[in-house]
């Protein structure tokens, strides 16, 4: 069988799946219930209302869907496109190489931006593009906030600045699976139509759930795109909306209670603090790998990302036994490199439920959150030091590890560089300061 038992527990730093809370796992630990019943409308109405929260958006559609972000990638294209529409999307990595085929296998018609696996998307060209498309037969502009297998973040910012500066009608498609929840993203503010998240990453819950949120342009070209859509279609999802039921199908019980117990905590510690948390947690990282002497894959401080640190190894190191090694002596899973860069680089997730130095770990204490101006939420949140391998505890791991591999690291310099940085930067838990 294809289990091996490892004593104590496995130390996830893969860039997704991530690691779930206890709070998470015991919110989902229930029986089936009737998801006509009125309890369960009543739970996804504020569901709905709270995932708008984590887009920044008050002005988005949003739709649980239970599928991966493959799934929520299909419904953002299908929803709002016809086959044979222009799309320009940017590959720069494997998950945006994976979306582009998707495009393709769809009908679309696509005017692929390539970069070299390490940059950030090409945007000088796309405003070329831009530019020269004054029949505006671009439908869409396609691109992944954080690509994870190169630890590249991409500047959405500028990209919807270049489609207001040209005045071009094209949606703007963004998959944000591995940066929602941990990286800064606004919705409304940068005018993005169509975004999408998946469980897995960093609401820290299973995998299972892809969550789209539509702009209300987008929900317009809905109307009219031809794509075939059933399992995705959103009108099936509206018209329960409008029922109040919510569910055109069956949607997972137990992953429906986790979302809450996961947006809760993040509601908790505050959007902004949990990416500022992040931040500090990618700088972290990239301290140490410095200090061990090796390179970032991506190439600019500018595309660096706050949720994976993508890790150049010397040619005589095949990054692969670097994983291999982690999960079979030290039972610490780290990621392997991907396609163009299989074998030469290794990735340290750092998104999720995730902290510095120990790790959160929910208990018994009760505490009242503020939640909105109408609304208190009571939850259940307490502390205690757990085993020390979360991010310290990962970078020593796979300070040991180099040094299997026959790396000349120097054991404890790139703890050490996170150490000095995390007691200068780590702020004091703000419910209670």
């Amino acid at each position: 069988m294809d289990y091996f038992y490892g004593p104590g527990r496995n130390h996830l730093f893969v860039p997704g799946p991530v690691n779930i809370p206890e709070s998470v796992l015991r919110a989902m630990n229930r029986n089936n219930e009737d998801y006509r019943s009125p309890a369960i409308p009543a739970m996804t109405k504020t569901l709905l209302e709270d995932v708008k929260k984590i887009f920044k958006t008050t002005s988005g559609t949003p739709f649980i869907i239970p599928t991966t972000g493959t799934g929520a990638w299909e419904s953002a294209l299908t929803n709002t496109l016809s086959p044979g529409d222009r799309t320009v999307s940017f590959l720069i990595g494997q998950f945006s190489l994976l979306w582009i085929d998707q495009q393709k296998r769809l009908g679309f018609n696509v005017d692929v931006v390539e970069s070299d696996w390490g940059q950030g998307a090409n945007l000088d060209i796309l405003a070329s593009k831009l530019a020269e498309d004054t029949a505006h037969t671009i439908k869409a502009v396609c691109i992944v906030h954080n690509e994870t297998a190169t630890g590249v973040t991409n500047n959405l910012a500028k990209v919807r600045k270049i489609l207001d500066d040209y005045r071009h009608p094209a949606l703007f498609l963004v998959d944000g699976v591995s940066s929602i929840c941990a990286l800064d993203f606004r919705m409304d503010e940068w005018g993005v139509d169509v975004a999408l998240t998946g469980s897995q990453k960093a609401l820290s819950l299973p995998t299972g759930m892809g969550i789209v949120c539509a702009s209300p342009k987008a929900l317009v070209a809905s109307e009219t795109a031809k794509s075939v859509r059933v399992f995705f279609d959103w009108k099936d999802y509206l018209k329960f909306y409008k029922l109040g039921t919510f569910w055109p199908y069956t949607p997972s019980i137990q992953l429906l209670y986790g979302l809450r117990e996961a947006l809760d905590l993040l509601f908790l510690e505050g959007l902004d603090n949990v990416i500022a948390r992040h931040a500090r947690l990618g700088n972290a990282t990239r301290l140490a790998v410095e200090a061990w002497g090796l390179k970032n894959c991506t190439q600019k401080e500018e595309w660096f990302s706050d949720t994976v640190t993508a890790v150049l190894v010397p040619p005589y190191i095949d990054s692969a036994e670097i994983v291999r090694r982690g999960w079979k002596r030290y039972n610490l899973s780290l990621g392997l490199g991907l396609n163009k860069v299989a074998g030469k680089v290794f990735r340290i997730g750092h998104l999720g439920n995730l902290n510095e130095p120990f790790e959160l770990v929910i208990l018994g204490r009760e505490t009242a959150l503020e939640c909105s101006k109408t609304q208190t939420l009571r939850v259940i949140i307490a502390a205690k030091w757990s085993h020390g391998l979360q991010l310290l505890g990962c970078l020593a791991g796979v300070e040991m590890i180099l040094k299997d591999v026959g790396y000349p690291v120097k054991l404890g310099s790139g703890v050490a560089a996170a150490c000095a940085y995390l007691q200068n930067s780590t702020p004091l838990i703000a419910s209670r300061m």
